[in-house]
């Protein structure tokens, strides 16, 4: 990204920035991974996945879903990466990838949910709310802010 001409010199050195400003295509690839959790069912089906093997069946129960919705997400899922599948005569049965992507996302969702449950909790959030509260707090960063800014509050005196 060097040798772009910014139209005002705001005495940043951004120069060092814009040259290691990962490129459009790479962004799109790391927007693609995001998609894949944007969903809360398709977080609790890759959680589960991601400390065990199940087949369709055991998940959709599990999931309180229909085979043919939880098929879905997992269709959605494999082709991203995420998971993998494997069949043992008639079942498949589907676990996380072993990719670094595929980690790394299982341990940014396992730090989520730990920081959101701890932050739920310091502001009375009621136990069987947490898992709600924690799907709104991933898609709109002003509640977990006003959480983390409660939470913060209640430890500082």
């Amino acid at each position: 990204m060097s040798g772009v001409n910014l139209p005002h010199d705001h005495g940043q050195n951004i120069e060092k920035v814009l040259e290691r400003m990962p490129d459009s295509e790479e962004c799109v690839l790391v927007a693609e991974v995001f998609k894949q959790i944007s969903d809360g069912s398709r977080i609790r089906i890759l959680w589960l996945l991601c400390h065990c093997e199940e087949c369709v069946s055991n998940i959709a129960a599990a999931m309180q879903m229909s085979d043919p919705a939880v098929s879905h997400h997992l269709k959605l899922l494999k082709k991203s990466g995420l998971i993998v599948s494997r069949r043992d005569g008639k079942e498949i049965y589907y676990r996380l990838a072993d990719t670094q992507t595929a980690q790394l996302l299982h341990h940014i969702i396992e730090e989520m949910f730990r920081i959101l449950v701890m932050v739920n909790k310091a502001c009375g959030v009621e136990d069987d709310m947490v898992m709600d509260m924690i799907f709104i707090n991933m898609r709109t960063d002003h509640i977990f802010i006003f959480s983390f800014q409660y939470f913060v509050s209640k430890l500082l005196p």
